[in-house]
């Protein structure tokens, strides 16, 4: 009883399997001398040495790695068997043949083995005695060994509950791979003073959201553990880590690691970019990585990490299915990018986002026609800042939401303002970005945001930037952009001529308006190739029925060049900056046209359509 409970109450208090093991027998061996104990583990039908003190070491490291059998000593025959097997008479034992040579020489002559079971009958390990006599147990050392094999059992199943417990804590289930805590725990224990030993190479699968959505999470959880896979041959023999989600890291060790990144990350694309059959559904993976290398200047893990981050964070915005490796000067525009989001969620968060107007004249006549609202910053101390010095914030989709959500509100109260004192005032633009149309909440907030103001959507233009209409060829805004015009709503394409939109692209997803961008009004000058391209975009678009607003007018020489181009609509600094909206409602009730002039001059007639031509 007392022996029992020693080892219970080692088992209870968790201490580890081997010490407890080697404590019984030593236990045993005390009670029975002469008696030589044994305890084997059992793990995927091969043999593992736990504890057997009073054996050489040479003689257990020689059982290591033994397949379990009917021929394979009294141990591997017992767990084989599932049953005791007693061989008094080692030399001449079939089943010793191959092991004699290793007992004989120490004095043993015979081995009692039993398998040590869990409750569902599955072999866990095997307690054996040696004994220096031919012989077999006595009824003595049977009860003892019953109830040693009992204690063995309870200390092993609790090994492996905890075995479990850390394997959840520590490894990936749907891929195998080590998770976050385990890539926590290895950087830790990677060093910071030497450069260029050690580099990080982050992966996000693509789409991933995607293929959940249309194919349901079982497809997507079949494209991760082929991902996997596929990363694991191509990252071999580096450490693989599942962060969560789409997520995965590779951590590279060794000289040339800037080399050696690089060469990976080219694996992992060829291999990943492979059809795969993810749950019956073809789908063709592809996956966006960044990657850092420890430098000198780098004081902690942390630090590497996070310029792999913004080197990910890069590529995903730049090139999303690319790679992108960390240099100083991708950090600093990566902090400058952080600190404009901080910068205006803080802003957002105490009500300094403030709209001004930049005016759009007539150039004949110049009068004011419409306005289009651009953001500013105030800063804690009253200073204005214009939406160009925090424009990187826009990258993050939740602020970008909330700033254009804001400008719509300030834009609505500003508009029923002028209204209500009878200025004849007709349209106001606002700009949008991706990320709006991406959230689907884009109309939704138009309505609700305008219609509380009692302010039709008639006065409301949407001016998309060029790369925003032109993204990727973005289905989600070019039918957003569609939807928006079939209610009446209008858009204006701005910044025309800085990317890649193209006059035909317009005959797919129309716009109402056409801004020309400034860098073509600043060159135009005599024999300029300017002079070509404005003029031909004013006729053609003029003939699709596309009003043209002509950005950045600053000389009268421009603005009567616009005029004999055909161009009817500017604005610039010639007319105006961008003025708050106390300079605004003193200019419209200057400046504004009759409300007749005001409608036709954007081409509405005074039933809300659009007039011919």
């Amino acid at each position: 009883m007392q022996f029992q409970n020693t080892i219970l109450e080692m088992v209870a208090k968790g201490e580890a399997l081997e010490r407890t093991s080697e404590q019984l027998c030593l236990e045993v061996e005390r009670r029975l001398p002469g008696v030589i104990c044994s305890i084997l583990r059992v793990e995927l039908d091969v043999l593992r040495p736990l504890a057997a003190p009073s054996l050489p070491t040479v003689y257990s490291a020689t059982l290591d790695g033994l397949v379990v059998g009917p021929g394979v000593g009294s141990c591997g025959s017992a767990a084989f068997l599932k049953k005791a097997v007693s061989v008094t008479d080692i030399e001449s034992d079939p089943r010793w043949t191959r092991f004699k040579d290793l007992a004989l020489p120490l004095g043993i002559q015979a081995c009692w083995s039993s398998p040590i079971c869990d409750g569902a009958g599955r072999v866990l390990g095997t307690f054996a005695f040696y004994f220096r006599e031919k012989r077999g147990p006595s009824d003595l050392e049977r009860s003892i060994v019953n109830t040693c094999v009992n204690l063995c059992a309870i200390a092993l199943e609790r090994h492996e509950r905890v075995l479990e417990r850390e394997r959840r804590t520590f490894v990936d289930f749907l891929t195998g791979f080590p998770n976050r805590a385990s890539f926590n725990a290895a950087l830790s224990k990677l060093a910071c003073n030497n450069a260029d030993v050690w580099a990080l190479l982050l992966l996000d699968v693509d789409n991933l959201k995607v293929v959940n959505d249309t194919f349901g999470h079982h497809a997507g959880d079949s494209l991760l553990q082929i991902v996997a896979a596929r990363l694991a041959e191509a990252a071999a023999p580096h450490s693989i880590f599942r962060l969560g989600g789409d997520e995965f890291a590779v951590v590279i060790k060794g000289d040339d690691a800037v080399g050696k990144v690089a060469a990976i990350a080219a694996n992992i694309r060829d291999a990943v970019a492979l059809p795969a059959d993810c749950d019956n559904h073809l789908i063709v993976p592809t996956a966006t990585t960044g990657s850092a290398i420890v430098s000198r200047e780098d004081e902690s893990t942390d630090a590497v990490l996070r310029n792999a981050d913004f080197a990910l964070y890069h590529a995903k915005e730049t090139d999303r299915g690319g790679y992108v490796h960390y240099t100083p000067q991708l950090g600093s525009a990566m902090v400058h990018r952080v600190n404009a989001i901080r910068d205006v969620a803080l802003a957002l968060n105490e009500d300094r986002i403030e709209a001004y107007y930049q005016p759009i004249f007539r150039l004949d006549t110049r009068e004011v026609v419409g306005l289009e609202a651009l953001c500013r910053l105030i800063r804690s101390d009253g200073e204005v800042v214009s939406a160009s010095a925090f424009h990187e914030a826009t990258s993050d989709a939740r602020v970008a939401s909330q700033l254009t959500r804001r400008m719509l509100t300030l834009v609505a109260s500003d508009v029923r303002a002028w209204l209500e004192i009878g200025i004849p005032f007709q349209h106001v633009g606002v700009n949008v970005s991706s990320p709006d149309f991406h959230s689907g909440k884009l109309d939704e907030d138009l309505t609700e945001i305008f219609e509380r103001e009692n302010v039709s959507l008639e006065h409301v233009i949407l001016e998309v930037t060029e790369s925003v209409y032109m993204r990727r060829r973005d289905q989600v805004v070019a039918q957003a952009i569609k939807s928006m015009r079939a209610k009446g709503i209008r858009v204006a394409l701005d910044d025309f001529g800085t990317g890649f939109a193209s006059l035909t692209d317009l005959l797919t997803v129309p716009v109402d308006i056409l801004k020309i961008d400034k860098s073509f009004v600043d060159r135009l000058v005599p024999g300029d190739a300017s002079e070509i391209i404005v003029e031909g975009l004013i006729g053609i678009a003029t003939k699709l029925g596309i009003r043209v607003v002509a950005e950045g007018i600053e000389t009268e020489a421009q603005l009567a060049q616009l005029q004999d181009f055909g161009c009817t609509l500017g604005q610039g600094y010639l007319f105006s900056k961008a003025i708050p909206r106390t300079e605004v409602t003193a200019l419209l009730l200057s400046s504004a046209q009759s409300p007749a002039n005001m409608l036709r001059s954007i081409g509405i007639t005074r039933r809300g359509r659009r007039a011919k031509g």
